[in-house]
């Protein structure tokens, strides 16, 4: 057993994964509310949310929450994505209780202070500015808005200045008592456990009450789009992609091993052939966005925009390649090797493991063992590679690009 699972009477869940021989431990407090769950009043809350849960509530203080942390030497934060939020701490496993009660206090019982928000806006603030001043961060939102506009998971994590502005404060409280609710959270906590966890966590977490969340799910309608922020660079950046397949399908584990070949390092066929043949490009990889009704597999590249043309038609060479041929057996095995030694290092810590079978819990995927994972990889065929690649990137193609150009100029690569 890789996890150990305890549903509490209010539907809150607590996964765990035992590491008797470390000193640290790490837990994490998932939250399934993300981007695509707010309303247009509320483009950002998720991400709002993240920042203010750590101002404290009426019993603790924002300093006295970053002291507590400080005081056990322990690292703490949070993130959100489209899809779910997560606040998290790691420790010495001594110290857990002090986490998972400080924890506790800040998801449940946020205290919402008026000034404490408006400062908090203006970090949000700068934070979207730093953003919209990062090309490389543009041309990948001006992606997602290529091929998901319209749909709930376009629209921006961090949401808009005028969104932000304009958010009071009972949009926000409302937002957090609609979305953090016990049957949407689950703890996750991994490393040298102690033998009272499950007690210690009820006793922090077990008179929460909240009703069940809900999640309307459509699958986007996509078209070949380009869509460009046109300014005066001197690199060009873009991503260029297509349609894929959700975050539960079997044929994943054939499309991780192809992105490794595609784009996933130095051995890769675009570094080789964009980088190092032709010095077209000092970044160039493929990556994937799953969600859980849909998906995309792309391809960021920064070149000289008078490369673009050139850079973009050998990315579309290779596509077609891929599709049309496959792999080789070669980097089939290599990929293999690669990914199999990438999730062995990757497993050795702490948080590593509080982020696997935390977010599996929450997003319902299967808990995999290492060795079922490593078998399933494994035993992706030649032939399974060919019909990933023409279910992933043979298109419709989106592109996002920041650069001196227009969207008519690269409209001929999603045609």
């Amino acid at each position: 057993m890789e996890h150990q699972l305890t549903t509490f009477g209010n539907g809150l869940r607590l996964i765990t994964h035992d590491m008797p021989n470390i000193r640290s431990v790490a837990v994490g407090c998932w939250i399934d509310t993300g981007s695509r769950d707010e309303s247009q009043e509320e483009a950002g809350a998720s991400h709002f949310l993240e920042h203010l849960l750590f101002k404290g509530s009426d019993t603790w203080s924002a300093r006295e929450i970053s002291d507590t942390f400080d005081r056990l030497g322990a690292r703490h934060n949070a993130f959100t994505s489209k899809e779910y939020t997560c606040f998290w701490a790691r420790m010495r496993d001594e110290d857990l209780p002090i986490g998972v009660e400080v924890l506790g206090e800040m998801i449940q019982r946020p205290a919402f202070r008026a000034e404490e928000i408006d400062s908090e806006r203006h970090v949000v603030l700068e934070e979207i500015n730093m953003n919209e001043d990062d090309p490389t961060d543009v041309a990948h939102e001006l992606f997602i808005d290529a091929i998901w506009g319209g749909h709930a998971l376009a629209p921006p994590i961090l949401g808009t200045a005028e969104s932000i502005s304009g958010m009071s404060r009972s949009t926000i409280r409302d937002y957090w008592a609609r979305r953090y609710t016990p049957r949407g959270t689950v703890v996750a906590v991994a490393g040298n456990l102690p033998a009272d966890l499950v007690q210690r966590v009820e006793r922090h977490f077990g008179t929460w009450e909240g009703e069940p969340i809900d999640r309307h799910l459509t699958t986007p309608t996509m078209l070949p789009a380009v869509e460009v922020r046109t300014k005066d660079t001197e690199q060009a950046h873009i991503v260029l992609g297509c349609p894929s397949i959700p975050r539960d399908d079997d044929r994943r584990f054939a499309l991780t091993l192809l992105d490794h070949v595609l784009g996933g390092g130095m051995s890769s066929r675009l570094f080789h052939e964009i980088r190092e043949q032709r010095g077209l490009a000092y970044a160039i990889h493929s990556f994937r966005l799953p969600f859980a009704e849909t998906g995309a597999s792309a391809i960021y590249v920064g070149t000289t925009p008078t490369q673009t043309e050139e850079v973009l038609t050998i990315i579309r060479h290779e596509l077609d390649k891929v599709i049309n041929d496959g792999v080789t057996e070669d980097e089939l095995e290599r990929a293999k090797g690669h990914v199999k030694g990438s999730l062995a290092i990757g497993l050795e810590d702490a948080s590593s493991w509080m982020n696997r079978i935390g977010r599996n819990e929450l997003i319902g995927m299967d808990h995999l063992t290492v060795d079922e994972t490593v078998a399933r990889l494994g035993a992706v065929t030649h032939d399974e590679i060919i019909e990933v690649a023409k279910i992933a990137y043979a298109g419709p193609y989106m592109i996002g690009a920041v650069g001196p150009f227009s969207a008519g100029d690269l409209a001929g690569f999603v045609a």
